[in-house]
């Protein structure tokens, strides 16, 4: 797997466990936001239509540095779409939609078109749609159904929400003003598998957006087989509203398609 693949797959291992997503209403309009349905917990989500941010990306494995230049597009609830390359020139391009992933590597000449079970096998975790859209936004997703989450109140007002799930445990950061997420940890102690999402630089999606978006993400992660590994990602430009984006994804002749 090369470095431009695997700041993708990075994003995907916070998909530690299945997750129930957050209803979201479309009455609210562009850059604005919702509260989850938790009474007991603080928590404030995106609702927007269509978002497209731009950014860079710095990846450490195993002591080796790669930088790379990423694009986000998202039409909420339905498409995913994400490009990273390397000065100017992409390197790989993937959609993401409820029940289909497909990937395209320019570096390899190769391509997969499937479902979440090849991502879930490539990062040895269950990963959905609804994780991975609660990733890049730094949104909430709540506790299944039936399980009833531990909320303690912390200095400044701050909420750290946390519940066991699947044998792993999930532990959020609310920021108290916002309700937005500051920090998530997904830990797992039978496989020493641990991750850490630090969402900073939080700044309005729009002049006519009050809701903070975190600019900045730094993600850590630990596996056995890899060490630890960490991405920082800094968005420099990101827009939220109602108009409609592009998500292209054409198979050029003569690539290979990956099994």
């Amino acid at each position: 797997m090369n470095k431009l693949t695997l700041l993708l797959a990075l994003g995907l291992l916070l998909g530690s466990c299945h997750r129930k997503a957050v209803p979201t209403t479309s009455a609210n309009g562009p850059g604005t936001s919702v509260s989850v349905a938790e009474p007991s917990v603080r928590a404030t989500n995106t609702t927007f239509t269509f978002l497209n941010a731009k950014g860079k990306a710095q990846i450490n494995m195993k002591g080796q540095k790669q930088g790379a230049n990423v694009t986000l597009r998202m039409r909420r609830d339905s498409i995913i779409w994400i490009s990273a390359g390397l000065v100017g020139v992409e390197g790989v391009r993937a959609v993401l939609t409820h029940d289909s992933v497909r990937v395209l590597n320019k570096l390899e000449k190769t391509y997969f078109s499937g479902g979440y079970d090849y991502l879930s096998k490539l990062l040895n975790v269950p990963v959905s749609f609804a994780q991975m859209q609660a990733l890049l936004l730094g949104d909430y997703l709540p506790a299944p159904t039936g399980t009833t989450p531990k909320v303690a109140t912390e200095e400044a007002g701050r909420q750290r929400v946390s519940y066991p799930l699947a044998g792993v445990m999930i532990e959020r950061l609310l920021q108290a003003t916002t309700g937005r997420v500051q920090q998530l940890k997904v830990s797992d102690d039978s496989t020493k598998r641990n991750l850490t999402v630090d969402y900073t630089d939080f700044r309005p999606l729009d002049e006519q957006a009050n809701l903070p978006f975190a600019h900045a993400t730094f993600i850590q992660a630990q596996q056995a087989a890899l060490g630890v590994i960490t991405a920082a990602i800094n968005y420099t430009k990101v827009n939220a509203g109602r108009e409609r984006l592009a998500f292209p994804f054409v198979i050029p002749k003569g690539y290979k398609r990956q099994k």
